[in-house]
């Protein structure tokens, strides 16, 4: 069976060599054949063939009803792959002809048609097209091949687990600016996943086991505290407007640099959500003066929400997230890390509900 693919490839190679040399040029003339899209190497037809040969060439074989269920699987499974690489990156489908690639996509044809998990399928689905994006052998490529692997070991409970904890503790959205876009944030990225959230320790054991983290011996984050530090703009309580005149800070910069408090229009508030983006944009301004910036600072630091206000607000703003608060309290996600591996899966799981996220390489690279 391996003969049979190899002669394809190389068959596929040769008829796309003789098109190429049969086209005719003239002076300062373009030729381009075309039938139907152009694509630049290997067609979708050529990719599902050699792809559906892996499978053949890799499986074990089955009897009876397992091998026609099994049989139907991989083809639904390998169109899914193909279809969404032809219409995100159609020059991707090159990839069929890669050793590296194959490995990983007998991975996902083989877990597929064992569990016919459609969940899964859909996961594992974008991590393979994620991987297809890849021209190199780089520590990307060697984490979404393990991913590959991992996540067929994990339950729609762990992959829940993993995509909060890496949405909360390795992600912020810059984007929020106020309590509205808080809560669409929360709707779109975090509702998806409150009702598969596991509490008992052997979830997070065994996400241990598979390499997706490690359960901290000692310290925890509070979900609370990252809300505070993530989104702090979202959570002061504001000062009156005199406090800019007795600090000495120029009028001038009050529209650029402040704005009413979101939790008392009364008051004003530093326009920035977490010190680390304020900084930024302080040190932008070459003409503000040490002695001001840091009066900013200590502003932005001053008369913030406690940990119990900042819950009773954002489950106000979104009384599921009761549920999360306990969940994150009472079980390992408050001191679990996560590896690698684990980032690409949950990073994975996002996109599968949410349809786009930011590109992985912020984390791993």
């Amino acid at each position: 069976m391996l003969k049979s693919i190899l002669s394809k490839i190389n068959l596929f190679k040769e008829k796309r060599m003789n098109e190429n040399q049969q086209q005719s040029l003239g002076d300062a003339s373009t030729a381009i054949q075309a039938g139907g899209d152009v694509h630049y190497g290997i067609t979708y037809t050529e990719a599902r063939s050699i792809a559906l040969d892996v499978a053949k060439a890799t499986f074990y074989e089955l009897t009876g009803v397992a091998k026609e269920t099994a049989g139907i699987r991989v083809e639904e499974i390998t169109e899914q792959v193909l279809k969404k690489i032809s219409e995100t990156n159609p020059e991707h489908l090159n990839k069929a002809v890669d050793p590296d690639f194959q490995f990983a996509l007998s991975t996902v044809q083989k877990e597929y048609a064992r569990t016919g998990d459609k969940d899964l399928g859909d996961l594992l689905v974008d991590l393979l097209v994620d991987r297809s994006k890849l021209e190199k052998r780089d520590i990307l490529q060697i984490v979404l091949n393990e991913s590959l692997d991992t996540a067929p070991k994990l339950t729609e409970s762990h992959l829940a687990a993993l995509a909060i904890i890496f949405l909360f503790g390795y992600t912020q959205n810059h984007t929020i600016g106020n309590h509205q876009i808080l809560g669409e944030y929360l709707d779109r990225f975090v509702m998806p996943f409150k009702e598969k959230l596991p509490t008992n320790d052997a979830a997070y054991q065994h996400l241990e086991f598979s390499r997706c983290g490690s359960i901290m011996s000692f310290g925890e984050r509070n979900l609370e505290q990252i809300f505070g530090m993530t989104y702090q703009g979202q959570f002061m309580k504001g000062f009156e407007a005199s406090v800019l005149e007795s600090m000495g800070i120029p009028l001038a910069l009050y529209n650029q640099y402040f704005i009413p408090c979101l939790n008392d229009l009364t008051k004003l508030q530093v326009r920035a959500n977490s010190q680390e983006t304020l900084e930024k944009f302080l040190n932008a301004n070459v003409l503000l003066s040490e002695d001001i910036k840091n009066k900013i600072i200590q502003l932005f630091n001053t008369n913030k929400m406690t940990d119990d206000e900042i819950k009773q607000k954002v489950t106000l703003l979104r009384p599921y997230m009761t549920q999360v608060f306990d969940v994150w309290t009472t079980s390992s996600m408050k001191s679990f890390t996560l590896t690698s591996v684990g980032i690409a899966i949950g990073h994975a799981n996002i996109k599968r509900f949410s349809g786009e996220f930011a590109d992985l390489r912020i984390w791993i690279n």
